[in-house]
């Protein structure tokens, strides 16, 4: 593992048992299928695909929140997957999470006060309630709540707002690493910028590490540093942001950029990429995005590509990428 980075992933991989029946054999649903990354303290990695491609599953992963099945991940330089459950548990308080459903992800029965401290209370057991009540309070100041929010319950609070609880929840820790799934898909586009500049300014402020997994590329270009963009469970391309988004290699970022909505009105691009991404359990032979690919040829259909470095700081999964040193 090298040492300079916060987080490094490494072949990761999340397959899923999945039943046949009486008669036929059990197969594997390959969620996430040998996936490495890495991600620098103060920088934000951005995780696109369509859904189901296993993104929120690597993100869960990374956390140790889902059993893995090969591969290792290694926070500050320590191999989670070689953490017993109790070194993990008191390990992971340097990593946390930030959900989707803000609402969902609130205890209904627990006010925000309680909702604050309870992470503390378990790592934290000597601080006194006193300190505890006194970060809270700093916390959702920052996150921009009233100090009064403290003795609310969830449902009193908008999605914003409970969003903002939830962050100002993965902060009570000081963790070093926030992994972001889809953290703004389910509130209103005004209030996703804020939410977005929130996280933005909390990193400048302390140095985190963002894993920021979403669907929609406008949010994720705003905030990332470096995209990796999956299919199938597997990265088919990472790089610099500006660059994947200014000069795409692979064809299926190229068809996730075509899909984003100009800005004029009635605006419409031509799809670059046709259908549907297949079953994980039944996935195409050679390239998995081979069916739907319009570059697609006979080599892709009976070799599955291997994800090559054709630059320092750009990698593809693709036997003819874009706009890249292998087409020239």
């Amino acid at each position: 593992m090298n040492g300079a980075n916060l987080l490094e992933a490494h072949d990761l991989a999340v397959h899923y048992p999945v039943s046949g029946g009486l008669l036929r054999r059990r197969r594997w649903l390959r969620a996430v299928d040998g996936v490495s990354l890495s991600l620098a303290a103060g920088e934000t990695l951005g995780v696109v695909g369509e859904s189901g491609c296993g993104k929120s599953t690597l993100g869960r992963a990374l956390l140790g929140l889902t059993p893995i099945h090969a591969g290792t991940v290694a926070l500050q330089g320590v191999d989670q997957t070689a953490l017993s459950r109790r070194q993990l548990r008191a390990h992971r308080r340097h990593a946390q999470m930030v959900f989707q459903d803000p609402l969902a992800s609130l205890d209904p029965r627990m006010t925000v006060s309680q909702i604050l401290a309870e992470p503390v209370r378990i790592h934290e057991p000597a601080m006194t309630r006193l300190a505890i009540r006194a970060r809270a309070l700093a916390l959702l100041e920052r996150v921009g709540l009233a100090p009064d929010a403290m003795d609310g319950y969830p449902h009193e609070f908008s999605g914003g707002q409970c969003q903002r609880i939830g962050i100002a929840r993965a902060l009570m820790l000081r963790p070093r690493l926030l992994v972001c799934d889809e953290p703004v898909s389910a509130l209103d586009v005004s209030i996703q910028g804020q939410i977005v500049n929130l996280l933005q300014d909390l990193q400048a402020e302390q140095g985190l590490g963002l894993v920021f997994i979403a669907h929609d590329l406008a949010v994720v270009r705003h905030i990332s540093h470096r995209i990796q963009v999956m299919y199938l469970g597997r990265t088919v391309e990472v790089g610099p942001a500006d660059a994947v988004f200014q000069a795409p290699w692979h064809p299926y970022t190229r068809g996730l950029l075509d899909a984003i909505p100009e800005p004029q009105v009635g605006a419409r691009r031509e799809p670059t990429v046709l259908g549907e991404m297949p079953s994980p359990l039944d996935p195409p032979s050679g390239c998995a995005f081979h069916p739907r690919c319009p570059r697609a040829q006979a080599r892709c259909e009976g070799e599955t590509p291997a994800l090559r470095s054709l630059s320092p700081e750009r990698a593809v999964r693709c036997h003819f990428p874009l706009d890249s040193p292998a087409a020239h």
